[in-house]
């Protein structure tokens, strides 16, 4: 346990933060799986829209890795291509 004030504060910020960044994380795998099995054109290209601004979102946030989200935004275009 934390002995002094400033830790225990430290050890509420970093749980606050854990339970916000696990729920960035899960939309955007729902996000870029849905993307992903989409097969209508419209649809395809509105997920890709939505999901790859919350790649960037969260890549300048240094949530996700910026290579990861310009994989994943390559990946979702080719699909939206291919319909």
């Amino acid at each position: 346990m934390p002995q002094h004030q400033s830790a225990v504060k430290r050890v509420r910020q970093n749980e606050k933060r854990r339970v916000r960044n696990q729920a960035k994380r899960s939309k955007m795998k729902t996000l870029i799986k849905k993307a992903l099995e989409s097969t209508d054109k419209e649809e395809a290209e509105k997920l890709f829209k939505e999901t790859s601004s919350l790649l960037d979102k969260l890549a300048a946030k240094d949530l996700i890795h910026e290579n990861f989200a310009a994989r994943k935004k390559s990946k979702i275009a080719n699909h939206v291509n291919s319909l």
